[in-house]
């Protein structure tokens, strides 16, 4: 059945290890996908990826989204009714006046900004992480870094990829937040805090204006300009796309998981899980004080956010279900990846609540939330562990929220109230397992959908979808509640007593690991 193109949302987010494309309908329905694998690499110290990967792997996606349009629906695809981009938020990418990058891109997972987010946090009276924007700005100012002399312009990944593909200078909302402090009454960045970064800069020897070196703010659902004749290149080279596609304002990761699970109205939160994770908690009144562990940033429509943003989470455990691969093929067998790990999240079920005496710090890069500028894998196990397979692999996912856990118990502090979490990401492919596994660390339901495993780019559509099909009048959170998710179909898991308690014994044995890690740094 042929299907009208112009009324369908296009959705590309640029994530960790992938960057993938969905399409979809008017009824917001997927109808095609395509993705490009890749991976960060840590070059001279700086984890990173080259922009000349960011124009092949989006050129990538598209082409396998437009040959699966193809395979499954007999079409061309030289129009959408509008497209959307989104990326892995926060980071730095400085360039000049002709768009020329000037240092390489120095993504979230870097913590090589202690001093200028600590003293940003103490000059603003709110929190500044180190993989926020202008923190690294500010630590490049402190470090005298060379290339100052000719910046003319910061934004994030999927502010880039926007400008590229439209020409405008423009992020949402959401995405914006994480690189300097929102004003939520204006939805535009905070211009006393604006104000006050230009004084330290000046005392620095910079006389800068930082407000003319950020990308614009827009609200979900916004016009942030259409597809020109070079965007329409760059995404197809082959010449079927056309230019004149509207946009709507590029987003983070957070901001498309918060969409993509339903969960940008107050007392709502979501968990996206992949090579990172975070939580993101719409909140009802502000936090009592600044806690370094809490990021406040916004929804893709301004209202403020609790985020607990942790750099680590499923890569440890890929290294070791790459290993069990590995060691299965000494044996002449070569299991399905997908397959293996579904039968391991499987098995890990059998394992003990508490994971028998075994636990694992997964921490490959450094992490804001318990302080630690570096990060070193470890296993332990005591003496008396039940070393089976099954409670090594329950504690390499809880492993994956366990630091989470440790910045949640901040908001219960805060008596933050919250009642239902959206799981989203790729641990959740698994039904059932890590959702049953993060409900005991939260200790409230989770609630996985069946996009759940492609939480990003789906958002990023939906987030089209509102720039196309909104009412007069409507809210994001009407939208998304009345039609896209009144319908939609789910599995939710309310936490056992016997897993938080396993899990609460798991925390504790973790914490007592951190040790372990802060001793060998």
């Amino acid at each position: 059945m042929q299907i009208d193109l112009r009324s369908c949302s296009l959705g590309m987010e640029l994530g960790s290890t992938r960057i993938k494309a969905v399409l979809i309908d008017a009824a917001h329905t997927p109808l095609a996908q395509g993705e490009f694998t890749w991976e960060n690499r840590l070059q001279n110290g700086i984890w990173t990826y080259p922009m000349e990967e960011v124009r092949q792997g989006v050129q990538a996606a598209y082409a396998a989204l437009a040959a699966d349009v193809r395979a499954k629906h007999g079409m061309a695809l030289p129009a959408v009714g509008c497209i959307g981009v989104s990326a892995m938020m926060h980071g730095y990418l400085a360039f000049d006046e002709n768009w020329n990058l000037l240092v390489p891109f120095r993504t979230w997972r870097n913590t090589m900004t202690a001093a200028a987010a600590a003293e940003l946090t103490a000059a603003f009276g709110f929190n500044i992480p180190q993989r926020w924007s202008v923190a690294h700005l500010y630590q490049a100012m402190l470090n005298r870094e060379p290339h100052l002399e000719k910046i003319a312009h910061i934004t994030t990944l999927a502010g880039y990829l926007h400008f590229l593909l439209t020409g405008v200078n423009a992020l949402g909302v959401g995405d914006a937040s994480g690189m300097f402090p929102i004003d939520s009454a204006t939805g535009q960045y905070d211009a006393a805090m604006l104000k006050k970064f230009n004084e330290l800069a000046a005392k620095q020897g910079y006389a800068f204006d930082l407000r003319a070196l950020l990308p614009a703010v827009l609200c979900a659902g916004a016009d942030a300009g259409a597809l020109t004749e070079t965007g329409a290149k760059l995404l197809d080279p082959t010449g079927v796309l056309q230019p004149g596609v509207p946009f709507c304002p590029p987003e983070g990761d957070a901001g498309t998981g918060m969409a993509a699970t339903d969960s940008v109205a107050p007392r709502t939160g979501n968990v996206s899980a992949g090579t990172s994770i975070f939580a993101m908690i719409v909140l009802e009144k502000p936090l009592s004080r600044v806690y370094p562990e809490i990021d406040v940033v916004t929804t893709p429509d301004g209202a403020a956010v609790a985020m607990v943003h942790c750099n680590n989470c499923t890569s440890d455990l890929n290294a070791w279900v790459n290993l069990l691969a590995e060691s299965a093929a000494l044996c002449g067998a070569t299991p399905d990846k997908s397959a293996l790990y579904e039968t391991l999240f499987r098995l890990s079920l059998q394992g003990a609540p508490d994971c028998g005496g075994i636990a694992s710090v997964n921490y490959i890069s450094g992490e804001g939330v318990t302080h630690f500028d570096a990060g070193i894998p470890l296993l332990l196990r005591r003496p008396d562990s039940n070393f089976s397979l099954a409670n090594f692999m329950r504690a390499q996912i809880y492993a994956a929220f366990a630091t989470l856990a440790l910045g949640l118990d901040i908001l219960k502090q805060e008596n933050v109230a919250l009642d239902i979490l959206l799981g989203h990401g790729g641990i959740f492919k698994t039904p059932g397992v890590a959702q049953q596994y993060l409900a005991a660390a939260a200790g409230v339901p989770v609630t996985c959908l069946e996009t759940a495993g492609e939480g990003g780019p789906y958002g990023m559509a939906l987030l089209a979808a509102y720039r196309l099909h909104r009412r007069d009048g409507e809210t994001l959170a009407d939208y998304l509640q009345t039609r896209v998710f009144a319908q939609a179909a789910g599995e939710t898991v309310t936490p056992s007593p016997a897993d938080k308690d396993g899990f609460a014994a798991f925390l504790a044995q973790y914490k007592t690991a951190l040790q372990a890690e802060r001793a060998l740094m």
